[in-house]
């Protein structure tokens, strides 16, 4: 017996339900992404319908299936029915433009493609994968994972690569690139391919480290080469773009791509008062016709009324699932935006810079008693709309330091202070880290070289080395 005991395991799974999928999924998307997911759903599911008017919501206590399936529905009844939108909501976009037409661009080009489905869509995911600047900065493990996650498809890293390697055929030159090296590489073999570019090839593809570092002695004696071959080659790379992605913001600023704030601030007597605007979500119920012709089918015995009693079973679990997790959306929105706004009150009151508090995401989910990655998942991609401007909720987030007077101060103020004194130090003596650090002391912020050199990273900023000008 004791044998058998000892062999024994205890393995607990945490398997996600439909509803919290489902949930997840709506939470990641913004105020656009989520009128289209709603209105796919209501073209995919029958049993979905809107409400319109002032016509009242039907009883949704009939709906359960208990009675004939022999399953206890896990929802209550009493929510089915979701409510969008007031009676005097007018049904307009409050828009405005932001800077994304390069993603737009990327997707323009690659309908110009001929691929399969499947490779579409793994191109378009990478695409939607790149960050502002042109670069692809996850690997290809972690994008397959997502893929399978987000979209149920099952792509490997060579397709993920294969894709990529047509996404860096695109203009801008260099787009798609994992780093540096390769996205000037990439523009270098979109030009003319004469000697000044043959060597400036070459420097990047095997003397990086030396050229980034500007020891340009030791790449004139590897190369054989001259000072003017060297410096002609060194010109063609400082006509490179580092930020591909840069270029088609102010080209395509009149195809820019229009987004609805997912939260309006409004001061009203001179209390701020939140909102999430939902002018284009309709009201969601369930189709009383089709509960209907479950209670039919399930009333007979043929095999062909069975199945129609299963389809519709789904489908009722399926609609029930959207309207509880739109619900869970909007409920987790408002909570997490009302814990910024409390935490941050001084600086929405007037939206002064300098009283905003380093916050980080551990911070809003104490407050809110949720998760770090859920309060990742509303951030992320989410605009508010104040009395002084639109804002990114990353925005607000930053983290601390504490000042020689022991008051603590966000990382933004640090680093403002760090852009200003780079940018009016002498380029012929540029400033060292460490005297870097001697300017923020005198101004009252302690901090350690280290951090100055990470802020500078951050920034990207390089060392003073690479700052001097000749």
């Amino acid at each position: 017996m004791l044998s058998q005991s000892l062999q024994q395991k205890l393995q607990l799974k945490q398997k996600l339900s439909p509803l919290q999928i489902q949930t997840i999924k709506l939470l990641e998307l913004p105020a656009l992404e989520l009128d289209q997911r709603v209105r796919k759903e209501l073209e995919e599911n029958p049993v979905l319908e809107t409400k319109e008017g002032d016509e009242e919501p039907e009883s949704a206590g009939e709906l359960s299936l208990s009675e004939y399936t022999g399953q206890d529905d896990s929802i209550p009844s009493y929510k089915l029915y979701v409510n969008n939108q007031s009676r005097d909501m007018k049904k307009e976009f409050p828009t405005f433009s932001v800077r994304e037409s390069f993603h737009q661009n990327l997707e323009a080009q690659l309908g110009f493609r001929s691929m399969t489905d499947k490779e579409r869509e793994i191109a378009l995911f990478v695409i939607g994968s790149l960050d502002d600047d042109g670069y692809l900065r996850r690997d290809f493990e972690t994008l397959s994972d997502d893929m399978a996650f987000r979209l149920g498809l099952e792509a490997g890293p060579r397709e993920i690569e294969q894709a990529l390697s047509i996404i860096q055929e695109f203009d801008p030159p260099g787009v798609g690139a994992r780093d540096l090296q390769e996205c000037l590489l990439l523009q270098l073999r979109n030009k003319e391919q004469k000697p000044a570019v043959e060597t400036a090839h070459t420097i990047l593809e095997k003397h990086f480290a030396e050229f980034t570092k500007k020891h340009y002695d030791k790449i004139i004696a590897r190369l054989g080469i001259t000072e003017d071959e060297l410096k002609e080659a060194i010109e063609e790379i400082l006509r490179l773009n580092p930020k591909p992605g840069g270029n088609v913001e102010d080209s395509y600023t009149d195809r820019a791509q229009q987004v609805v704030p997912d939260f309006m601030l409004e001061i009203k007597e001179g209390e701020p008062v939140l909102s999430l605007p939902r002018f284009s979500v309709p009201e969601l119920r369930i189709n009383k016709r089709y509960a209907d012709m479950l209670l039919k089918a399930a009333g007979q015995s043929t095999r062909e009324s069975k199945e129609a009693a299963t389809f519709v079973k789904q489908k009722l679990d399926s609609a029930k699932w959207f309207i509880e997790a739109l619900k869970q959306r909007q409920n987790t929105l408002f909570n997490t935006m009302k814990a910024i706004l409390d935490f941050q009150k001084d600086y929405f009151a007037e939206g002064d810079e300098t009283k905003l508090k380093p916050m980080v995401l551990k911070n809003i989910a104490e407050i809110t008693g949720l998760d770090i990655s859920t309060i990742s998942r509303v951030v992320n991609s989410k605009y508010i709309q104040t009395h002084f401007g639109i804002y990114s909720l990353k925005y607000f987030f930053s983290e601390g330091l504490m000042t020689e007077s022991g008051e603590e101060v966000s990382t933004r103020e640090i680093k403002n202070i760090l852009v200003q004194s780079i940018e009016q130090e002498d380029k012929h003596k540029p400033l060292t880290d460490e005297e870097l650090v001697a300017c923020l002391n005198e101004k009252g912020y302690k901090v350690a070289r280290r951090t100055v050199a990470k802020y500078r990273e951050q920034l990207n900023i390089p060392i003073a080395r690479l700052r001097k000008q000749i």
